[in-house]
């Protein structure tokens, strides 16, 4: 396991935690004084009460949770988010509300999973030819359904 170092910005704040051995993610939980509602086909940027620090070798990945995208159309906006090593301010979740109706969003509500994976740096090297490939210049849809 790799230490990531955890600062609650609020006392009531629950630390997120492994729900099942298996779990790739966290769960993100909402810090909120009051209940958020967000209108169909509209976003809101929810606070988690929690800032992380972690090495530069890796990244903390935002997804949406699947649960609540299959049951009530709310997903993580920038999928997946980003949050580099050296960010220190609060982890904040922007939520989309893709369905018809309007989602409450209450204090301790599970919004979101944060998962830590490795980064690999990579280094530029100009060139004027790229070498050839199968697909070549194809962009979307070029190679069928």
């Amino acid at each position: 396991m790799v230490k990531v170092l955890v600062k609650k910005l609020s006392p009531e704040v629950q630390l997120p935690t492994y729900k099942t051995s298996g779990a790739s993610g966290m769960d993100l939980m909402a810090c909120l004084k009051s209940t958020i509602k967000i209108e169909p086909k509209s976003s809101c940027l929810i606070p988690t009460g929690l800032s992380i620090a972690f090495s530069e070798d890796y990244e903390v990945q935002i997804r949406p949770r699947s649960g609540l995208a299959a049951k009530n159309n709310i997903s993580v906006l920038n999928t997946p988010g980003t949050i580099d090593s050296d960010y220190r301010g609060e982890i904040k979740v922007i939520i989309y509300n893709h369905g018809n109706d309007h989602f409450l969003i209450n204090n301790g509500d599970r919004i979101a999973q944060m998962v830590l994976l490795p980064i690999v740096k990579m280094e530029l090297e100009e060139t004027s030819d790229l070498p050839k490939s199968i697909r070549g210049e194809g962009g979307f849809g070029s190679t069928g359904k």
